[in-house]
């Protein structure tokens, strides 16, 4: 895979709006209005200029490649830090929404977590999990595979909310306090 399809594949296609700013920032020389938007796919944190004043925050919009209706251009990548108040307060309501909604997909983390190393496995990187949590989540996927978070819960009682664990990890891993990524695109290095 070439390194132009390999950025084309990490694009995110939809995006929920954050924040809004109609004025922009106040610390930027333009006065330009700026959404702050969390990828679907990927969880990636994005700064775009909308086409339309009528931006409601929570709402999903089309960011891919094709005829855009409410974002005119995407400025680039945000990290955790550069993001407004208001835009991490809805955090973790957005990460929460994209977690329920791709139910199959989280619940298949659970299914086919593996160890990371000899000493950690990939499932204790959730937070709260530790030891003891783990083995009993091995053990009831080992019996029958997980189907949903219901069964999840029903199946590890020791378990608190497995949605609440993973908004979590993705707000943890995106503050970059994380050592491994498992859920969100790493943030971008700086270039020297």
């Amino acid at each position: 895979m070439s390194e132009l399809e390999q950025k084309r594949e990490n694009l995110e296609e939809n995006a929920f709006v954050l924040d809004y700013l109609p004025t922009g920032r106040s610390s930027s020389a333009r006065s330009e209005p700026i959404v702050q938007l969390l990828g679907e796919e990927k969880f990636t944190l994005l700064e775009a200029v909308p086409k339309i004043p009528d931006i409601r925050i929570g709402e999903k919009v089309y960011i891919g490649k094709g005829e855009r209706d409410k974002i005119s251009i995407i400025k680039g990548r945000l990290t955790y830090q550069e993001l407004t108040e208001g835009a991490r307060s809805e955090l973790m309501v957005a990460v929460s929404s994209i977690i329920k909604s791709n139910e199959t997909r989280f619940v298949g983390i659970f299914n086919s977590a593996g160890p990371l190393n000899i000493r950690v496995h990939s499932l204790e990187l959730l937070p709260g999990v530790g030891k003891k949590h783990l083995t009993a989540i091995l053990d009831a996927r080992d019996e029958k595979k997980f189907e949903s978070f219901q069964d999840i819960a029903s199946r590890v009682p020791l378990l608190q909310d497995p949605v609440k664990l993973i908004a979590e990890r993705i707000i943890l891993e995106l503050k970059g306090e994380s050592r491994f990524y498992m859920l969100t695109r790493p943030p971008q290095r700086e270039r020297y």
